[in-house]
């Protein structure tokens, strides 16, 4: 009997093993081939700088590594984590080969190229988490191989086309995560097959066509979000069944119809529902305050109207955006519903701008202590700003421009010290300026034109360190201006005092000529001026040479745009004197007293400042964060429209740090190229820190030009930040050096040889002014093609700051503290070691040139500077630029002086 169960045992372990051999065969692979795969992901990722690689090494079994787990029976990879480690590189096919794996995270990192089609071979996978990357190309079809799969997060990144049909086998799914790509094509109606889905975000695509119907069909989805898309149609009818809604977003698209008039009910559990910017119409329904767990309701920018049902069942409500719509009747009562929310102190947004409501400024509101953002403008509102205003001690944003309100502005105002951005434009306030305002240290934007204040300006204002515009143009203000105002360091948007009845001393700090008549030549005498800071001569009549000593030696501190001037220093850019003709430079009697008269007083009264200034030791240095705040003078809302809506079509290149779109600003009316950072990237703000500061006061014709910057929210409530740059209709040099190959394997376009040296020359004289010519030296740290930008003439510019290191205590011709400080930053590339034979290095399309040129050569010419000679020139240059040991390497200015001299002498042999 025993020997009988023993058999048994034996002959069922037997076969167990030998099942196990099969499934071994079937399914392929060890614990060894999963050691080689890993080995072969660690290859393709070039860049660790957390160090989570480190440890990949044969010190440890595989399952030691980190980011890996291994099941406990097999010691095969189940679970590879290598998220938010800053990893580059590309995602390896043999990641394929981790048949046992089932959670793959590799989100918030750099990786690059397309999605391996190997993973359809991962038939355990349960979790595929790609979120935040850069990768490009499709979404693979086979895919489908994942049959196992719960969650497919492959947002935020590059990805194209549409969601494959074979997407559809993917029945198991609970999360898709598809958001922040360039997919296109409908929404796929199989969606709604998908019977556990919880949540579905497509946000930020390219989708067109309709909402399926079939997503009705989801009863467990919770979480719904299709923004910033090209929908179109009516919402369906069968989504307001789906009573597990917990987020509904459709934000910015094209959708009309609506909202459902018993929506409180159908979405009971609902925290956010957004449909703003969109084409929807009809009222706000009374049931909207049965939906006791909203949070966020966001309506903005359509064409809804009538009056708002009581929200008093809304104990959660924290953001309230109903702008640019038709809401209100113009007369009492309009914002009664406010009343009905008085005892809430969760709001931090209400946004009930450009509506018609009227009505006396609603006293419920200063009961919204934790408000951080209130925006009332373009209404028809009226009576006096109440003094509980001063309650609201989180106010970060304040706008009532556009209304009629009355009376005095209250000194409680003084009490908001959060307060960035207060506008009260385009009233009928009466009274004195509040000295309290002073109290407002973090004030950046102050609106108070077009009313009718009286009395003095406080000098208290000379206390808003942090003030980037004041205007105050178009009231009944007397007496002088505060020097204290013209004192503020960060003030440089705008500064307006115009129709006022301001009198008495203009205050030396300003030394403003500009958009006058003067006329003739510019006095020397002017260059003479030790002490003078700032002199702006722009638009004007004056003609001649600009003298090149003195305050004209800095272009940042001398103005002279818009006249019809020539010489002056190089960054002037203007063009080079003709004497010929001696009448046309004189300066008029009238005008050289004028100036004479208006200088020698202003830099009278500037020596007495600078001279009490000094006896106090008093020095007032811009921080950095007043140099980034100087050029924000951008909204959101103007990029959105720039760009239309950040359309796809207008995307111009993807980078490490953000997306850069082209646009045309309405205010100015030209063309630009739009920076969008990608802040999830944790060194994303770092980069537009460092941009700001680099390019905010250097001016080179070969520098790329910083026009303007954005700092805030988008209409999501997330941080935004961009750049906006002189846009360059000839992309950068990465494409002209690297170009399409056409059907005809052709290039579609290339470069010549002089056409390179010149911008070589660009590059060099760019490097040139940032290391030697900068008040504080510059190193750019990520020189590479794709950072040389073409104008429309050919002509190279530097761009892409966001590495750039200032050397405020070192010499620019240090080598030591350079190396020292920078470190390995910026894209890693090869360089030659040393000069080959001159056509083994060269590109394709210079040897042709050269068999051209020779083809055409007169044998007779000996002095003929032929292209040879030219291209080793260029190459020693390279090289001597290149040298292993940085005290050894040529200084960009004698780069730069030899570049130009193989340019001269190349033309001259051509001619």
């Amino acid at each position: 009997m025993g020997n009988h169960i023993f058999s048994q045992k034996f002959k069922f372990t037997l076969c167990a093993a030998i099942e196990i051999l099969l499934l071994c065969s079937v399914l392929g692979g060890s614990n060894e081939t999963d050691q080689l795969a890993l080995l072969d992901i660690k290859s393709k990722i070039t860049d660790h700088p957390l160090g989570i690689m480190s440890s990949w090494n044969s010190s440890f079994h595989f399952c030691q590594w980190r980011g890996i787990t291994c099941g406990k029976r097999h010691q095969r990879v189940t679970m590879l984590d290598l998220s938010s480690h800053s990893l580059q590189g590309s995602i390896s096919a043999h990641l394929g080969n981790l048949t046992f794996l089932q959670f793959l995270h590799l989100y918030n990192n750099s990786f690059i190229g397309e999605i391996p089609p190997q993973i359809g071979n991962l038939h355990r996978l349960k979790v595929l988490d790609l979120y935040q990357n850069s990768l490009t190309g499709k979404i693979p079809a086979n895919i489908s191989g994942c049959s196992n799969l719960l969650v497919v997060s492959i947002g935020s990144n590059r990805l194209v086309g549409q969601v494959p049909l074979e997407f559809s086998t993917l029945t198991k799914l609970l999360i898709i995560n598809i958001q922040l790509n360039n997919l296109t094509g409908e929404i796929p109606p199989f969606f709604g097959n998908f019977s556990d889905l919880e949540v579905l975000s497509i946000t930020y695509n390219n989708f067109k066509g309709t909402i399926p119907d079939s997503v009705g069909q989801l009863k467990k989805l919770w979480f719904l979000a299709m923004g910033v898309n090209m929908l179109s149609g009516t919402v369906p009818p069968s989504i307001y069944n789906v009573s597990s809604m917990n987020s509904f977003t459709v934000e910015e698209n094209k959708l009309h119809g609506t909202i459902l008039s018993d929506l409180g009910n159908a979405f009971p559990s609902i925290t956010n529902f957004n449909i703003g910017y969109n084409q929807f119409t009809g009222t706000i329904p009374a049931s909207l305050s049965n939906a006791s767990n909203l949070e966020i309701f966001t309506i903005a920018n359509n064409g809804i109207g009538g009056k708002l049902p009581s929200l008093e069942k809304l104990q959660k409500l924290r953001w309230l955006s109903i702008s640019i719509n038709n809401l209100g009747t113009g007369s009492d009562g309009d914002l009664d519903f406010l009343n009905t929310v008085s005892n809430k102190t969760s709001l931090k947004l209400l946004a009930i701008n450009s509506n018609n409501f009227g009505g006396s400024f609603p006293i419920s509101i200063t009961n919204f202590t934790s408000l951080s953002i209130l925006t009332m403008d373009r209404n028809k509102l009226y009576g006096n700003i109440p003094a509980g205003i001063g309650n609201l001690v989180n106010l970060e944003m304040m706008y009532t421009d556009g209304n009629k309100f009355t009376g005095h502005i209250p000194e409680e105002i003084g009490k908001l010290k959060q307060l960035k951005k207060l506008d009260f434009e385009g009233n009928k306030l009466t009274g004195n300026i509040p000295s309290s305002l002073g109290n407002l240290t973090q004030l950046t934007h102050l609106y108070m034109h077009n009313n009718a204040l009286s009395g003095a300006i406080p000098p208290t204002l000379g206390k808003c360190q942090s003030l980037l515009l004041l205007n105050l143009n178009r009231n009944n203000l007397s007496g002088s201006i505060p020097g204290e105002i013209m004192s503020i360091p960060s003030l440089s948007i705008y500064l307006g005092m115009s129709q006022n009845n301001l009198n008495g001393p203009l205050p030396v700090e300003v030394i403003d000529f500009s958009y006058n008549n003067l006329s003739g030549n510019i006095p020397e005498f002017l260059a003479d001026f030790d002490s003078l800071m700032r002199l702006n001569l722009s638009f004007n009549d004056f003609v001649g040479m600009v003298p090149e000593k003195g305050i004209f030696k800095n272009s940042s501190a001398a103005s002279v745009v818009g006249n019809k001037l020539c010489g002056g220093i190089a960054e002037l850019q203007l063009s080079k004197c003709n004497f010929r003709n001696s009448r046309k430079g004189r300066l008029t009697l009238t005008s050289k007293l004028i100036i004479a008269a208006s200088v020698t007083v202003c830099v009278a009264l500037a020596m007495h400042i600078l001279y009490f200034l000094y006896a106090k030791k008093i020095r007032v240095k811009p921080t950095s964060s007043s140099s980034v705040n100087s050029l924000l003078q951008v909204s959101y809302q103007s990029l959105l429209e720039a760009t239309n809506k950040f359309s796809s079509t207008n995307l111009i290149g993807v980078g490490s740090f953000g997306s850069v779109y082209k646009g045309i600003l309405e205010k100015e009316e030209k063309i630009v190229a739009i920076k969008v950072l990608n802040l999830v990237n944790p060194r994303a703000s770092k980069s537009f820190q460092a941009e700001c500061e680099a390019l905010r006061n250097i001016r080179h014709r070969n520098l790329v030009k910083l026009i303007t910057a954005c700092s805030g929210v988008d209409y999501q409530g997330n941080d935004f930040k961009a750049l906006v740059f002189e846009f360059m209709a000839y992309g950068s040099l990465e494409e002209w050096l690297h170009p399409i190959i056409n059907h005809h394997n052709q290039a579609e376009r290339c470069l010549s040889l002089l056409q390179r040296l010149n911008i070589a020359i660009d590059v060099a004289s760019a490097l040139e002014y940032l290391h030697h010519y900068c008040q504080t030296p510059i190193v750019h740290c990520d020189l590479k093609p794709s950072n040389v930008i073409l104008d429309d003439k050919m002509v190279g510019h530097i761009g892409d700051f966001g590495l750039a290191r200032f050397f405020h205590e070192t010499s620019p011709n240090s080598a030591a503290p350079l190396s020292s400080t920078i470190g390995i930053k910026g894209t890693i590339g090869y360089t030659a070691p040393g000069l080959a034979k001159v056509e083994e290095v060269l590109d394709p399309f210079i040897l042709e040139e050269i068999k051209r040129d020779m083809s055409r050569r007169d044998p007779n010419n000996q002095g003929n500077y032929e292209v040879e000679e030219c291209l080793i020139a260029i190459l020693e240059i390279g090289v001597a630029c290149s040298d292993e040991f940085p005290s050894e390497r040529m200084s960009i200015m004698d780069a730069t002086a030899q570049l130009s001299a193989v340019k001269r002498k190349r033309l001259s042999g051509e001619n």
